[in-house]
C-alpha cells in the first residue's frame, strides 16, 4: 500500500500535504478539510492511521483516501446553495465537507446501501455539531441520508446540480447517472477506471474530463431475488426552511458580522498578526501511483509538466524572527470560538442561546 502525501501529526499537517502536493488547490476546499477531523471518522482502534493517505475499510465502514477526497471536492466546484447527491454516502465525511460549503440554503443528501452505515453516519454527525468548535465559523447544510442502492433511485427524484458516486460504475449505467444531474451540474464518479467529471452542458449535450487513474470496488447491482420488484428509494423531499431556522441564520449572521468588525477595529489599533509557527522539516516524495490492496482505491496522478521538477522536495515554513530559539517546543494556542462566546454572553434564555448554537454541549 501507499499513499500520494507523505502522512501528518494531524489533520492539519495532512491538509498542508495535500496542498501542496496540488490536490487541495482552493480556499473554500482547504477550509471543508481543516474544519473536520479526519481521524474524528475512524474507528478509536484505528485513529492512528487517519492521516495517511490511505483508504480505510472495517466491515462496511469505508473511508476513500484523502487525496481521493480532496480531487472530488476540486472537481464538484461546489458554491453556496447548490443541491449535492452523495452515491455511497458512507460514513457522512464527504458529506459534512460538502454541507460546509453549500450553507443553510443549499440541498445536501446521500445514499447508502448498509443500515449499519447509515447509523453510523448519524452518530458521527451528531458529534461534529455538538462538540466541533469549528461548525461555528460556517453555516451547515446539514446532510440527509437514506438506505437503498443507488441504482434504484424513483424515476422522480429531483435533479440534481452536484452528484458524486463513491463506487466503480459500470459502462451501462452511464446514462443512468448523467441523467440525475441538471443542467449545467457536475457529476463525479468512478468510470471505465478513471475519476471522471461529466459537466451537462444541455438536455443532450455532456463535457468529460478525465481526472486519475482509479479502480474502486464495483456498484452492487440491485437484488430481487426475494420479491422480484425493485425497491424504489426516495429522496428527501426539498423542504422550506423554518422560520424558526432562518431566525437563527440571521442572527448567526449578524453575531459573525460584528464579530469581523470587532476585530478588523483592534487590527487597526495596532494589534500584529501572531507570528506563525515554525514547522518541522519534512522531506516529501511525490509519487505519481498510489496502490491500495483488496479492491479499494489504486490512483495515478495524471501527470503534468510542471511535476516534473517536483519529485521531492525539502519543505520548511517560515519561522517567526522573534522565535528563532527552540522552536519545537512552541505550540500555537488553541483557537477561541467567538462566536459561541459572544452567543453565550447575550442577555437571553439559556434555551434560546442553545438553540442559536445548534444545541451544542461543551
Amino acid at each position: 500500500m501507499g499513499g500520494a502525501v507523505s502522512a501528518g501529526e494531524d489533520n492539519d499537517e495532512l491538509i498542508d500535504n495535500l496542498k501542496e502536493a496540488q490536490y487541495i488547490r482552493t480556499e473554500l476546499v482547504e477550509q471543508a478539510f481543516r474544519a473536520i477531523d479526519r481521524a474524528d471518522y475512524y474507528l478509536e482502534e484505528f485513529k492512528d492511521s487517519a492521516y495517511k493517505d490511505l483508504a480505510w475499510k472495517h466491515g462496511n465502514i469505508h473511508l476513500s483516501a484523502p487525496c481521493i477526497y480532496s480531487e472530488v471536492m476540486e472537481a464538484l466546484d461546489l458554491q453556496p446553495g447548490l443541491s449535492f447527491l452523495n452515491l455511497g454516502s458512507g460514513t457522512g465525511y464527504l458529506s459534512s465537507m460538502v454541507g460546509l460549503i453549500l450553507g443553510p440554503f443549499g440541498v445536501n443528501h446521500g445514499v447508502e446501501l448498509h443500515s449499519d452505515v447509515i447509523e453510523y453516519a448519524k452518530q458521527k454527525l451528531d458529534f461534529f455539531i455538538k462538540t466541533s468548535d469549528s461548525f461555528d465559523k460556517f453555516e451547515f447544510c446539514e446532510p440527509s441520508f437514506v438506505i437503498g442502492n443507488c441504482l434504484e433511485i424513483s424515476p422522480d427524484c429531483t435533479q440534481y446540480d452536484r452528484v458524486y458516486c463513491g463506487a466503480g460504475v459500470q459502462k451501462e449505467h452511464e446514462d443512468y447517472m448523467k441523467n440525475l444531474l441538471k443542467v449545467g451540474g457536475i457529476l463525479v464518479m468512478p468510470l471505465e477506471e478513471k475519476l471522471t467529471k461529466i459537466t451537462r452542458t444541455g438536455p443532450s449535450a455532456w463535457e468529460t474530463k478525465k481526472i486519475l487513474a482509479v479502480s474502486f470496488a464495483p456498484l452492487i447491482q440491485p437484488n430481487h431475488a426475494d420479491s422480484g420488484k425493485s425497491r424504489l428509494v426516495h429522496l428527501p423531499p426539498v423542504a422550506v426552511r423554518s422560520l424558526q431556522d432562518l431566525a437563527r441564520i440571521a442572527i448567526r449572521g449578524t453575531i459573525k458580522k460584528i464579530i469581523h468588525q470587532e476585530a478588523m477595529s483592534k487590527a487597526g489599533n495596532g494589534l500584529k498578526n501572531p507570528p506563525r509557527f515554525k514547522r518541522r522539516r519534512v522531506r516529501r516524495r511525490r509519487m505519481e501511483t498510489i496502490v491500495f490492496l483488496d479492491k479499494e482505491v489504486f490512483a495515478s496522478r495524471i501527470s503534468s509538466p510542471s511535476d516534473d521538477n517536483n519529485n521531492c522536495e525539502d519543505i520548511e515554513e517560515e519561522r517567526p524572527e522573534e522565535e528563532e530559539t527552540k522552536p519545537s517546543e512552541l505550540k500555537p494556542d488553541p483557537p477561541v470560538n467567538f462566536l459561541r462566546e459572544k452567543v453565550l454572553s447575550l442577555p437571553l434564555p439559556d434555551p434560546l442561546k442553545y438553540y442559536l448554537l445548534y444545541y451544542r454541549e461543551k
